[in-house]
C-alpha cells in the first residue's frame, strides 16, 4: 500500500525541529518512504490524501502509564487514605484477566483518540495488556510489575519472574510489542529481587527494565533509613541503574544523582500532571536533559492524573520548568513537542524505528486540525500544540502504515464494546466502596 499526505503543515521533528509550512508524506507499505516540502511529487498507485492544511507530526509517545488502571479513574478522589482504603483492596478483589483486559482496551482507545501511537505500561497480568495492546494496533513496551506487597498476580518473586518469563515468549520479535520486567520501586521490590532482576536483564539484554524512581517523601525516607543512602543510589548498588532503564518520575535527584543517572545512561519518564496533582513536588527535568538524560512526557496512570491525555501534559511540563526558572525562558514549546515524540522514543529505545518522520522509520503518524478558534492565530505551531491544541483536534492517527482512526473513528477497536466492559467492572467496584463506607 502507498499513501501520499500532501497540502499539510508537517513537523518532522528530526534534529532540527523544522516546519514544514506546506509539505507531503510518502508511506510506503509500514515505512516513511519520504517527506518533503512543495508540492507533493505524482507518485504512481498511491492513494493521495489531501490534509487541507491540517498538521502532521509523528505519532506521539507516552513512555510510563498503567493502562488497566482506567478504572480507578476518580475513584475516591477526595479521600486521603484512598490507596489503602479503597484502591489496595478493589486490586486485590477484582484485578483479574478479564479486568485488566477491559480496562486497558478503555486506555487503548483514550490513546489513540488523543495521538498517542506508542506507550510504556507496568502493571499485574501484563500478558493481558500485552495481547490488547496488540489488537488495538498501538505500540507498547509493556512491563510485568514485580513488587513485595501482595499484588493481585503474584505472591512471590518466583511467580512474577514466571510471569515475565511467559509475557517474554509469548511476544518475542513481534512487531509492535516489547515485553518489559518493571520493578515496581525500590522500597517496594527490595534490593535483593532487584539484584536478582539485574542479573536476569543480562541474560535478556532485549527486554527493557521500568521502574518508579525518587518519586515521594516516604521513598527518601526509606532509602535513607534502610540502606543510608538515596534511592539512586539503592538502585546502582543493586546493579540495575545502567543503560536503558526507564526511570518514571524522579522528583527528588539531586545534582549528584543527575550525575549518576547520566553516567549510566539511564532514561526519564515525567509524569509533571500526577506529580502535581499529588503535591509530590515538580522534577529538575532541565537539569536532568542539560546532563544529557533522555526524558519524555508521560501520563501516569489514570488513578493519579486522571486522563491519558498527552496533550494536557504539556502546560504543566512547562510551566513547572518556568517556575522552578523564575523565568518564561525554560522548557520552551518547541522542546516539550521534542519530548512528546523524538525523545519519548528514545526512552523506550525506539528511536531508531518511531518518534520522527524521517525515511526508512516506521509510518506512526497523526494529522491534527488547526481550525478551532481556540488554536487561531497561529505565530507559534510548538506554542500552538502545547498551549491550545486537544484530543479532539486528533483527526487521523497511523501505526505502521496501517490506520487506526480516520476521521475521529477508531478503526481497530469496538468503541461501544470497550466502554460496556468497563462499565460492568466499575459496577462492582462501587458496589464493593458501598459495602467498605458501610463497615466503616
Amino acid at each position: 500500500m502507498s499513501i501520499l499526505i500532501a497540502n499539510a503543515i508537517v513537523l518532522p521533528c528530526t534534529d532540527d525541529m523544522p516546519v514544514i509550512d506546506k509539505g507531503w508524506v510518502h508511506v510506503e507499505g509500514d515505512t516513511i518512504k519520504a517527506a518533503g516540502a512543495g508540492e507533493a511529487p505524482e507518485i504512481a498507485g498511491a492513494e493521495m490524501i489531501d490534509a487541507e492544511g491540517d498538521l502532521v507530526m509523528p505519532g506521539m509517545v507516552n513512555p510510563h502509564c498503567h493502562m488497566a488502571m482506567t478504572l480507578f479513574r476518580g475513584l475516591g478522589e477526595d479521600v486521603d487514605d484512598r490507596l489503602y482504603r479503597y484502591i489496595l483492596p478493589l486490586e486485590r478483589k477484582f484485578v483479574r484477566p478479564e479486568a485488566v483486559r477491559a480496562g486497558t482496551a478503555l486506555a487503548a482507545l483514550e490513546l489513540i483518540e488523543g495521538g498517542v501511537t506508542s506507550v510504556a505500561d507496568m502493571y499485574y497480568f501484563e500478558t493481558e495488556v500485552a495481547r490488547v495492546v496488540a489488537q488495538a494496533g498501538i505500540r507498547g513496551v509493556l512491563g510485568q510489575t514485580i513488587a513485595d506487597f501482595d499484588p493481585p498476580d503474584h505472591k512471590t518473586a518466583d511467580e512474577g519472574f514466571e510471569l515475565t518469563e511467559a509475557l517474554v515468549a509469548e511476544f518475542a520479535g513481534h512487531s509492535r510489542v516489547t515485553p518489559s520486567i518493571a520493578p515496581h520501586a525500590p522500597y517496594s521490590t527490595g534490593i535483593a529481587v532487584m539484584e536478582r532482576i539485574a542479573r536476569w536483564s543480562q541474560d535478556h539484554p532485549d527486554v527493557p527494565v521500568q521502574m518508579h524512581l525518587a518519586e515521594s517523601d516516604a521513598e527518601m525516607e526509606w532509602a535513607q533509613k534502610t540502606h543510608g543512602m538515596r534511592p539512586v543510589e539503592v538502585v546502582e548498588k543493586a546493579g540495575l541503574l545502567r543503560k536503558g532503564l526507564i526511570c518514571a518520575h524522579c522528583l527528588h535527584v539531586d545534582e549528584t544523582d543527575i550525575e549518576r543517572m547520566a553516567h549510566a545512561e539511564v532514561c526519564v519518564a515525567h509524569n509533571a500532571r500526577s506529580n502535581g496533582k499529588a503535591g509530590r513536588g515538580i522534577a529538575p527535568v532541565e537539569a536532568m536533559r542539560k546532563a544529557g538524560i533522555p526524558v519524555g512526557i508521560s501520563t501516569d496512570g489514570a488513578m493519579s492524573g486522571n486522563t491519558l491525555d498527552l496533550f494536557s501534559q504539556f502546560a504543566p511540563v512547562s510551566m513547572f520548568a518556568k517556575l522552578l526558572g523564575h523565568s518564561r525562558k525554560p522548557m520552551a514549546s518547541i522542546d516539550v513537542v521534542r519530548m512528546a515524540t523524538r525523545d519519548g522514543a528514545k526512552v523506550l529505545g525506539l528511536d531508531a524505528r518511531v518518534g520522527s518522520l524521517e525515511p526508512g522509520k516506521q509510518a506512526d503518524l497523526i494529522r491534527v486540525s488547526l481550525a478551532s478558534p481556540r488554536q487561531q492565530p497561529i505565530y507559534d505551531i510548538y506554542s500552538t500544540l502545547v498551549f491550545a491544541t486537544v484530543p479532539t483536534d486528533v483527526r487521523d492517527v497511523m501505526v505502521g502504515g496501517g490506520w487506526l482512526m480516520r476521521g475521529r473513528e477508531v478503526l481497530s477497536l469496538e468503541r461501544k464494546k470497550v466502554l460496556r466492559d468497563a462499565l460492568q467492572v466499575a459496577q462492582s467496584f462501587k458496589a464493593e466502596m458501598a459495602r467498605i463506607d458501610a463497615v466503616g
